[in-house]
């Protein structure tokens, strides 16, 4: 556990403190020598961008140099065509209950909604978050911390505490439990397959799919504003079967 906390914080001290810093100064002097003075709230804006990206590859840098990134074969397996399809199917399905779970936990605040709209406002913004963030999040997350985790604790306990600590890690209260319910998906997966693949597939899958209905559908941020009355309960119910009878084949196949 002692390893798990460690990956965690020094992700948090790139991220949120030497990746920002890397990036202002040089925006911030720019500023500075331009218009005499420093906006705030534009070197803010300006910066998020591209401090999201260098965390990322400064902490995926750190991974790779310290050995946590796996270079055993099994680690990159392709898996099978069908296993990776049943990953697309799941991960769609379970997009579709874990919204459906969200519509009515409204109350909970999304703090980072403004983040997301200056994010999705770029095509680094959205390389970020469609490839970039969970090419990143899988090598720390499945690769390094639920590894870690499976080798001290029971594959339940431990996909359980690495969907616990994927959920935290969002620190983003609205974002918490379906990160950690999506977690849990990817966690199992891991474990079954001892594959990153998979992982990064239903990820990629994944956030593409919310960027993609975020842009398609500004006004709707929940699913119920989309989709009402019988139509909204037979999409549920139909995905949450769908979910489970794909996990279960998914189940099989990684026996």
């Amino acid at each position: 556990m002692k390893t798990v906390i460690k990956l965690l914080l020094i992700d948090l001290l790139i991220a949120q403190i030497i990746a920002p810093l890397l990036i202002a100064m040089p925006c911030a002097l720019y500023q500075l020598l331009t218009a005499g003075t420093v906006d705030q709230a534009g070197l803010v804006e300006a910066i998020m961008i591209p401090a999201q990206l260098t965390g990322q590859i400064l902490m995926t840098i750190y991974l790779w140099k310290t050995g946590y990134i796996s270079k055993l074969r099994e680690t990159w397996s392709h898996v099978s065509a069908p296993y990776l399809l049943l990953c697309v199917v799941a991960v769609l399905s379970a997009a579709i209950v874990v919204s459906a779970i969200t519509d009515q936990l409204k109350w909970i605040p999304d703090i980072m909604e403004q983040s997301f709209d200056i994010l999705q406002s770029g095509w680094g913004g959205i390389l970020a978050i469609t490839l970039v963030g969970p090419i990143f999040e899988e090598l720390l997350f499945r690769g390094a911390i639920t590894k870690t985790l499976l080798a001290h604790y029971s594959p339940t306990k431990a996909i359980l505490l690495s969907a616990l600590l994927f959920g935290i890690f969002h620190l983003n209260p609205a974002q918490m439990l379906p990160a950690f319910l999506v977690g849990i998906l990817l966690a199992w997966s891991y474990y079954k397959t001892k594959s990153l693949i998979p992982c990064i597939l239903m990820h990629i899958v994944n956030n593409s799919l919310s960027l993609y209905l975020t842009s398609k559908f500004p006004e709707a941020k929940y699913m119920d504003e989309l989709i009402s009355g019988a139509a909204y309960l037979t999409t549920v119910v139909l995905s949450l079967t769908l979910l489970l009878t794909t996990i279960l084949l998914m189940n099989r196949k990684s026996d």
